[in-house]
């Protein structure tokens, strides 16, 4: 007779992780059956703690506290790779930005701050001048990371050959977009 093995070691799917998933991304995870062609074609997956595949499979059995708590849904760069390549039409880029943003409302520390924090300088740099103003952008972000001279060499090249401005250019529109920004920070407000 073989033993049964102990019970700690016995995971239970439970459905409400995916249920919630589901419902926040509009993407059918239980879809997945685990190809792996996410994975394979991923450019980031060395850098990962759990592989493309992984999460959707955790996502299917609930694991919400592994899952919000990976390096993975950070790091992801939404290149749409994972995307392109899934045989059901997931769209798993815009599945990790929706664990994401669930991992960021159940108040999961962030594995991978510096990327929160580059991100809210990329969106407030669009909110304020109506597209991405590098230099604000990177000075934002330098000042929350403390990280102040990491990349001063690379700056200097960089504006030897045009490719940094001193003054963000103009662009129509720029009520519209603010206007956006503010619509979506009050569906926030309302859904919390």
């Amino acid at each position: 007779m073989i033993p049964s093995p102990p019970a700690t070691s016995l995971v239970r799917p439970e459905s409400g992780l995916l249920a919630v998933v589901e419902a926040r991304s509009g993407e059918q995870v239980s879809r997945c059956f685990q190809c792996r062609k996410c994975t394979n074609g991923c450019p980031l997956a060395f850098a990962m703690d759990l592989k493309p595949n992984q999460v959707m499979r955790m996502i299917q059995l609930g694991l919400e506290d592994e899952v919000l708590r990976s390096k993975t849904i950070w790091i992801c760069a939404g290149c749409q790779t994972c995307t392109t390549r899934c045989p059901n039409d997931i769209d798993i880029a815009h599945l990790m930005d929706s664990l994401r943003q669930l991992s960021q409302k159940a108040g999961v520390t962030p594995a991978e701050p510096k990327v929160v924090k580059f991100h809210e300088a990329f969106l407030d740099s669009i909110r304020r001048h109506g597209r991405v103003y590098e230099l604000g952008m990177m000075a934002r972000y330098k000042l929350a990371t403390l990280d102040l001279f990491g990349d001063a060499k690379l700056a200097g090249k960089m504006f030897k050959k045009g490719k940094l401005r001193f003054l963000p250019s103009g662009v129509k529109g720029k009520k519209e977009i603010r206007r956006m920004f503010e619509e979506k920070q009050g569906d926030k407000e309302v859904k919390d």
